[in-house]
């Protein structure tokens, strides 16, 4: 069972306004229907159908600074998109969201809503301390989806880490099949992130706060956490 949440110290040095909340939910059930999530995902939908989808390129101010931040790491933004970009686009492009489980469809919401990279692991799955961190080279990724699928993360490639692999690639442009979240899922950590704190700080926090009131529907637990450059680590439940 993982302890703590961290970011190395040679990431904070690298993006030293970065800011990550952290929203964790024990006890959670994710078996049944959310009609409520529903809803507003309908609604997005609604809205994009309509010709009113949110930003889904660079116009977007958020999406810009990842894909600033990806290309300074050696990371294609247009090739590997961070999450919420590839969300967005595919709303824009097609008026659907993908329909995955309860728990997925939760922070895809609140990811597009807000347009704030959303990403989540199923705690039982994880082995030890996750890190956010750089590659070293020798790490191997199994792909969600694909897993037969074994990669190898660049080095210097920004990911989330623990003691047995990578738990994502290219920071948060995809995550790994071993801690995806799943229907059976209790006890969940989603992280919500940007490099620049001084101007999406407070609409990362909104967006935190949203997914939080959400999970609580449907959770034992929900407790926010907030990492920062000067504050890099969490515990997480169970550690």
């Amino acid at each position: 069972m993982a302890t703590e949440l961290a970011v190395h110290p040679k990431v904070c040095a690298a993006f030293p306004d970065l800011h990550i909340d952290v929203v964790a939910a024990s006890g959670f059930d994710g078996s049944r229907d959310w009609p409520d999530v529903e809803r507003q995902l309908a609604g997005l939908e609604s809205l994009a159908q309509a010709g009113s989808p949110p930003p889904a390129d660079e116009h977007d101010q958020h999406i810009a600074a990842w894909h600033e931040a990806y290309r300074s790491f050696g990371t294609n933004p247009r090739r590997q998109r961070p999450s919420v970009h590839a969300l967005r686009r595919r709303l824009a492009r097609t008026g659907r969201l993908p329909r995955i489980n309860p728990a997925v469809d939760c922070y895809n919401l609140i990811s597009v809503r807000f347009g704030v990279p959303a990403g989540a692991f199923d705690l039982a799955q994880v082995r030890g301390d996750i890190t956010v961190r750089f590659a070293a080279g020798d790490e191997t990724f199994t792909p969600l989806g694909e897993p037969g699928v074994a990669e190898i993360p660049r080095p210097g490639e920004v990911i989330y880490a623990d003691a047995e692999g990578v738990l994502t690639r290219h920071w948060n442009h995809r995550d790994a099949e071993r801690t995806k979240v799943t229907p059976a899922t209790s006890e969940l950590v989603v992280v919500l992130e940007t490099t620049r704190s001084a101007a999406f700080c407070q609409v990362v926090d909104e967006a935190a706060g949203a997914l939080a009131g959400l999970l609580e529907e449907r959770a034992r637990r929900v407790s926010v956490q907030h990492i920062t450059a000067a504050s890099p680590a969490v515990p997480l439940p169970g550690g």
